[in-house]
C-alpha cells in the first residue's frame, strides 16, 4: 500500500480559519479600523462624562460645566467661595488631531476657539459653555463631534436641557454646517 503524500481537505480548510481569526485579531489589536472606532469611542465617553457630571452634580449640590475648544474640553465646577469657574483636574482632555468639536447653545451655533486663541499664559480660565447645574438641568445643547476631513464621520451629542445625552451619526452632514 501506498501512503497518501498530502493534506487533506479538512486540514488546510482547518489551516485556513487559524489564519483568518489570527488575521481579523491582527487588525482589531492594531486599530485598523481606525478613526471611526476611535471618534465612536471618544464620543461616548463625552456623553457618560456628562451624565456623570449630571449625577455628581445633583449629589454634591455644585454647579459643573465643560469649557469647549475645537480640538478638546475641560471640566470646570464653579467654587462659590472664590466666585468664578475652576478646573476640576490638572488638565483638558486632548481630541486626536484628525477630530473636531462644534457646537450649538440653544441652538445658537458658537464659534468655538483653537488650543490657546486668546488666552496669555497664567490667564483665569474662562467660563464654561455648557453647564451642568444641581438642579439636574443642562444647557440645551447640540455638539458634533467629527473628523476634520469632508467626507469624514460626524457624530452628534444633544440634550434639550432635561435629558441626558445621546450619541447619534449623522448622514448626510457636511462639515462647518
Amino acid at each position: 500500500m501506498c501512503a497518501s503524500r498530502g493534506f487533506t481537505l479538512i486540514e488546510l480548510l482547518v489551516v485556513m480559519v487559524i489564519i483568518a481569526c489570527l488575521a481579523g485579531l491582527a487588525v482589531i489589536s492594531t486599530g485598523v479600523a481606525g478613526p471611526s472606532r476611535e471618534l465612536n469611542n471618544e464620543a461616548e465617553r463625552l456623553a457618560g462624562l456628562i451624565g456623570v457630571l449630571a449625577d455628581e452634580a445633583v449629589l454634591d449640590n455644585r454647579e459643573y460645566g465643560l469649557r469647549l475648544e475645537r480640538d478638546r474640553y475641560q471640566v470646570l465646577f464653579y467654587d462659590e467661595g472664590r466666585g468664578r469657574w475652576q478646573p476640576l483636574d490638572d488638565g483638558s482632555r486632548q481630541l486626536p488631531e484628525w477630530a473636531q468639536l462644534d457646537f450649538e447653545l440653544e441652538g445658537e451655533p458658537l464659534v468655538l476657539p483653537s488650543s490657546g486663541d486668546g488666552r496669555e499664559e497664567g490667564e483665569e480660565n474662562p467660563a464654561p459653555q455648557l453647564l451642568i447645574l444641581s438642579s439636574g438641568e443642562l444647557s440645551p445643547f447640540r455638539l458634533e463631534l467629527g473628523e476634520r476631513r469632508k467626507d469624514g464621520l460626524k457624530l452628534q451629542l444633544s440634550s434639550d436641557g432635561f435629558r441626558l445625552p445621546r450619541v447619534e451619526v449623522l448622514v448626510g452632514k457636511r462639515p462647518g454646517r
